[in-house]
């Protein structure tokens, strides 16, 4: 698995960290998408954060001068919704989220509502409501099941870290005792679910990530290749503490395009 040289057919690659910070584009990712495009490789930009739509996330990276297709956008936001319907179609959730995950739930058939609902889906948002977390510890009391789209505790913002779905799913379930089902990374399961959006195989994709906890582990145990990339959260001295390594470790994606056949 780890060996880069077998055929490359298709691209995963997380968007934070690797191919932006906040607005701005990183060196090299714009032309490592426009390589993927030129040469017709299925890829897939995958991400955790679950605030946006793929037409959000689209225009945020055309700003960058990254043109990456709206359907070439996987979001937890879109992997949730997706898990959701496939346990239990046209269900019912209570909801604490942005328009990313509200309009991903209504595309496959959810309905919103605050009275006895069948899950609480927790995904990430600007403004945390303490009424909303209430409602929402007081229906899983009630026997709601537990959801989130992700488990990263903070999310980064031009002043410093802001509280994330972790957090808040850790303070759901300190009150609960309920622990939420993560869908987003380092579940593998939005891997497989990105893999098939695109109908590649894990043998012939390649991750790209800028975390080990969980770009580097989720593409792991999808039985993917995998690329650390130096430009996000996981600095060079960090990789030696972790259990398991990618299948490759370099500066930026820049020095990815080069891959691409």
């Amino acid at each position: 698995m780890g060996d880069m040289d077998k055929s490359i057919e298709n691209w995963l690659t997380d968007m934070d960290g690797v191919l932006v910070h906040e607005e701005r584009a990183i060196d090299g990712a714009a032309e490592f998408i426009r390589a993927l495009r030129d040469s017709g490789r299925k890829f897939i930009v995958l991400t955790n954060n679950s605030i946006y739509t793929p037409r959000d996330l689209r225009a945020r990276l055309r700003t960058s001068g990254i043109d990456v297709p709206e359907g070439a956008i996987w979001t937890s936001a879109l992997a949730t919704a997706k898990f959701l319907s496939e346990q239990r179609e046209n269900g019912t959730a209570y909801v604490i989220g942005e328009s990313g995950l509200t309009q991903a739930l209504y595309d496959v058939g959810y309905t919103m509502t605050s009275r006895d609902p069948e899950y609480v889906v927790l995904g990430e948002t600007r403004t945390y409501s303490f009424e909303a977390i209430t409602r929402a510890i007081q229906l899983i009391v009630g026997g709601a099941r537990f959801i989130a789209t992700n488990p990263d505790t903070t999310g980064p913002s031009p002043t410093g870290p802001l509280p994330a779905t972790g957090s808040v799913a850790a303070l759901i379930t300190r009150a609960t005792g309920i622990e939420p089902y993560f869908v987003g990374k380092p579940n593998p399961l939005m891997m497989r679910s990105a893999l098939n959006q695109i109908q590649a195989h894990s043998e012939t994709t390649v991750m790209i990530g800028d975390r080990m906890d969980t770009d580097v582990l989720s593409g792991l145990e999808a039985g993917l290749r995998t690329i650390l990339v130096m430009t996000g959260s996981t600095r060079r001295e960090e990789i030696e503490r972790f259990p398991y390594r990618p299948s490759r470790v370099v500066d930026s994606i820049a020095d990815i395009v080069d891959l691409v056949g």
